[in-house]
């Protein structure tokens, strides 16, 4: 029988007995165990000359209010999305009558200023956004105003998040480098995923959350996607260098001076249509498509941040297929409309009568039901205002459950199982010839993704071309190395396509550019809907249209 060892006291008293000694449960006095267990603790920390310190946590304190009766004297500055929504919400937000500034994109510089004042070891979004912000900042300072009338007059709004990524930190992490480069007490706002406007903990007053708020920006964030995704689609087949961006440019200025004014977005979509139409074409050439996806803010920055990959690419010869702040925005929706179907199957563990205490799960799930139909409604109305044909916004549930068995759904943080979901589809349905992840350095979900999961994904898909690369701020060229070697292999497999396509058409390359440009060919808004197993958009004009035009 293996004896228990006691430690007797240093003192001489009885070491503490077992706990019931012959009582029962029931009888035995529990509380004064306790009290004799923690006088000994005491006597113990006496003797050792142990003092037990008062604790007290750090709070992250939210410096100030933004109320309505500073809303006539005080500058939203917003950012962190593309450079067109950017400005479009700002021409939204100021046609309900608040003073909005856009950031500038943010570059190198910001990342200086990021580093400078903020923590060691952040990622890349977090040094390059919070120093774009003290870049303005400073900016403001060196042209005359004082921090403190910057700190009055200022407030900065960003996106918050959750989940296992330093994103949650961000607004910690902008008081912090805001207070060290001298402008402590700046008001810093999240624009949270779920729970709407805050700021530190509390919701502000300052901008009313209604209706007409978020159809202002709901209207600004699909503007700019239809934008974007017409920019690209027509930039890498302009026959005049250039001329896309100064269209861009003036239909941006457009739609800029529509939502301020409050005026018809459809009008003002109409009258990009016309202009972006005239810009010529010539999509007979076989480009690669490249698809980028990966951490959103990485993604979807056109700057130094991703060492502006969108523009290294276009002058490499490549289309390149961006993700859509629309199709982030679903993801959302589909997030919570997941939650609730699962909860409601937790009635044991979570209250409520279908496991959603306070909440009618039926109501929640028609609620996303009907954003899901608002949002899909709205991009293919405006889409069609705008010239943007034959765009389609990714199925999610098809998207989960084409990734589920190879990254659960529930595992969540960045973007989650899409990353897995976007590569396969893109593989199997053929979407692009190239799929690029990028992401900060040591971005925790996508990292995890890309450098794991997508190594089984590209052994089940060989023919997929799959490039992961991440971003510090500097190593440009050593990115850009890796990523030419690649492009030259979905490069080989563009022309390939295209080559077998035209030869089946029976015609040259002179002969199919005249006999398909009376195909719409040229016009700059007609592109063809994406054919299954053929990639490239040249490729897929001869595989649609050859025939019928010969």
């Amino acid at each position: 029988m293996t004896s228990l060892n006691v430690i007797q006291p240093a003192n001489g008293r009885s070491p503490i007995q077992p706990p019931l000694g012959g009582q029962s449960p029931e009888a035995f006095d529990y509380a004064a165990l306790e009290a004799e267990l923690k006088a000994y603790e005491q006597e113990q920390r006496s003797r050792l000359g142990i003092v037990q310190e008062k604790k007290e946590h750090w709070i992250d304190p939210n410096p100030q209010d933004f109320s309505k009766a500073q809303r006539a004297h005080t500058t939203l500055l917003i950012g962190g999305l593309t450079m067109a929504q950017d400005y479009l919400l700002a021409g939204a937000l100021a046609g309900l009558g608040y003073r909005v500034v856009a950031l500038q994109l943010a570059d190198n510089e910001a990342l200086r200023y990021g580093k400078e004042f903020g923590n060691r070891g952040q990622c890349n979004p977090t040094y390059f956004t919070v120093g774009n912000l003290i870049k303005t900042l400073d900016k403001l300072r060196a042209g005359g105003m004082t921090s403190q009338e910057i700190v009055d007059k200022y407030v900065f709004i960003t996106a918050g998040a959750c989940g296992p990524c330093r994103f949650g930190t961000y607004a910690t992490e902008y008081r912090k480098a805001l207070r060290d480069a001298g402008f402590d007490g700046f008001r810093v706002m999240l624009f949270q995923q779920q729970g709407g406007l805050r700021q530190g903990t509390g919701t502000d007053a300052g901008i009313d959350m209604n209706p007409k708020f978020f159809f202002a920006v709901l209207q600004a964030v699909l503007a700019g996607d239809l934008l974007n995704a017409l920019g690209y689609r027509i930039r890498p087949y302009e026959v005049n260098q250039g001329e896309t961006q100064q269209k861009l440019e003036e239909c941006k200025k457009i739609l800029h001076n529509t939502l301020k004014q409050r005026k018809s977005l459809t009008l003002g979509l109409l009258k990009c249509r016309r202009i972006l139409s005239a810009i010529k074409v010539n999509r007979l050439q076989p480009k690669p498509k490249v698809s980028i996806i990966g951490e959103f803010w990485a993604m979807t920055t056109e700057g130094d941040g991703n060492y502006k990959l969108q523009n290294f690419l276009e002058s490499e010869g490549a289309e390149v297929d961006i993700q859509l702040v629309s199709a982030w925005l679903l993801y959302n929706i589909w997030q919570v409309r997941y939650n609730t179907r699962r909860r409601m199957t937790l009635r044991g563990e979570d209250e409520g009568k279908q496991g959603l205490k306070g909440r009618s799960a039926l109501k929640l799930l028609a609620t996303m039901y009907v954003a899901e139909l608002a949002l899909r409604g709205s991009f293919k109305f405006f889409g069609s205002a705008a010239g943007l044909h034959n765009y389609v916004l990714p199925d999610m549930d098809e998207v989960a459950t084409i990734s589920h068995q190879f990254y659960d759904v529930h595992l969540r943080g960045g973007e989650g199982h899409m990353e897995v979901g976007k590569l396969i589809l893109s593989a199997k349905k053929k979407k692009a010839h190239m799929v690029i992840s990028v992401k900060p350095f040591g971005c925790m979900p996508s990292s995890g993704v890309s450098d794991g999961i997508q190594s089984l994904i590209t052994a089940r898909y060989p023919e997929a071309i799959f490039t992961a690369i991440e971003t510090t701020g500097d190593g440009a060229v050593n990115v850009q190395s890796r990523v030419q070697m690649d492009l030259f292999k979905a490069r080989q497999a563009a022309k390939k396509e295209y080559d077998e396509l035209l030869q089946k058409t029976g015609l040259d390359q002179p002969a199919a550019e005249r006999k398909l440009a009376r195909r719409f060919l040229q016009r700059a808004i007609a592109y063809p809907k994406h054919l299954k197993g053929v990639a490239g958009t040249g490729a897929t004009f001869l595989a649609r249209w050859a025939t019928a035009a010969g």
